[in-house]
């Protein structure tokens, strides 16, 4: 048998290559002649930066730089060596698990540290660059990250504005005569799942705001101010669109990246498909193997696990995916090249017993072994 792995974390509890070694072991349990590569995978958000890096042989930089709240933290990314390619997960530098949830403020958080880490990356000889831009704890248009780069946003006496949510509401100019020369010969790919436009009721004040820390009236500040640092940019790139699918994402991040650094915006499971080399291993491959946390209406709509089954269909393979739990329309995947799923909890049990990692892998691993075990005595040859 030759089994291709790739299961996203199932968050709080395995990571992704956690998750891809349970299953493993469940197979050769089984088969104990397999082939099988595991691969680590996420979609843009947490674990995006480190899939790739595991699966690339990526180095990791370690750097300093401020993080959401402007105090300096650690954080990191990775260098694909000989190809001048920096890896960076934008929630590394501004990402909402970095802030207790009694600080959560979209006033005041800042994508500044983004842009030291981009700006590292220049320094380095990085020209082509990946960024997974999923859990922000920001709101900021992105201007702290472009401010880091050298764009400056200036209020009505030409003083610089704070790089954070509440300098979006004093911008009068925006200037770009001191940016990184470097960054005009720069590739930006931003892996991105989010499809809200910048602005309006669907915009990433009103629909994420919320879940940053935002009040009523603060969404209805910054949605308005966002509307103005749209109009000023558009004054400089008139190609500037603030509707676009995308570019709410991670505050108005995904604005930034596409107008000011020219980002191709794209599909988070697709980018790290492409960066993994996933597709050539999957051609040769006997069965699929792909899951997350938990399966349900939302993975139908193009999460990892579908992202997956996907490039699996194209050469005709069987596709199976596990999870912690699944809901009612779960089903739905089923018509989007998942085969067949299986929930991995085998007792009644509270969710702290479901998600703690030792419980976690055993239930993977054992539910994985049985679903091979029906295979083994069912199959034409695997």
């Amino acid at each position: 048998m030759n089994a291709v792995i790739a299961i996203d974390s199932f968050k709080g509890s395995l990571s992704s290559l956690k998750s891809g070694k349970a299953v493993s072991e469940a197979i050769k349990s089984v088969y104990p002649d397999a082939s099988i590569s595991v691969f680590p995978i996420a979609d843009g958000g947490e674990g995006t930066s480190d899939a790739i890096i595991r699966a690339k042989g990526a180095r990791k930089v370690n750097i300093s730089v401020h993080g959401p709240l402007g105090d300096i933290i650690e954080s990191s990314y990775g260098i694909i060596e000989g190809e001048g390619k920096a890896i960076i997960e934008m929630a590394s530098a501004a990402g909402i698990t970095l802030i207790d949830k009694s600080r959560l403020d979209p006033l005041l958080t800042t994508t500044y540290g983004v842009g030291e880490m981009i700006s590292d990356a220049i320094g380095r000889g990085c020209r082509d660059f990946i960024i997974g831009i999923g859990g922000s704890a920001t709101n900021d248009g992105g201007t702290g990250m472009l401010s880091a780069l050298g764009f400056e946003f200036l209020d009505s006496y030409g003083n610089k504005v704070p790089c954070s949510g509440s300098g979006l509401g004093l911008i009068k100019e925006i200037k770009c005569d001191k940016v990184i020369p470097a960054l005009s010969d720069c590739r930006f790919t931003v892996a991105c799942d989010v499809k809200n436009p910048l602005c309006g009721e669907n915009g990433c004040s009103a629909v994420y705001g919320p879940q940053k820390g935002a009040t009523p009236e603060t969404v209805e500040k910054m949605d308005k101010w966002l509307k103005n640092y749209a109009k000023l940019t558009k004054e400089l790139f008139p190609d500037a669109d603030g509707d676009f699918p995308g570019n709410g994402a991670a505050g108005g991040l995904g604005f930034a990246l596409r107008t000011y650094l020219k980002a191709e915006l794209r599909s988070g499971i697709d980018t790290v498909i492409e960066a993994i080399g996933l597709e050539n291993a999957v051609k040769d491959a006997d069965i699929v193997i792909t899951g997350e946390g938990r399966l349900d209406s939302q993975t139908a709509q193009g999460k990892a696990p579908i992202g997956i089954a996907r490039v699996a269909k194209k050469y005709g393979k069987t596709v199976i995916a596990f999870s912690g739990a699944v809901t009612d329309r779960a089903s739905e995947c089923n018509m989007h090249g998942i085969d067949a799923f299986f929930p991995i909890v085998r007792r009644p049990c509270t969710l702290s017993e479901a998600i703690d990692k030792e419980n976690a892998y055993k239930n993977l691993k054992d539910t994985a072994e049985q679903v091979f075990r029906l295979i083994k005595s069912t199959s034409n040859g695997f």
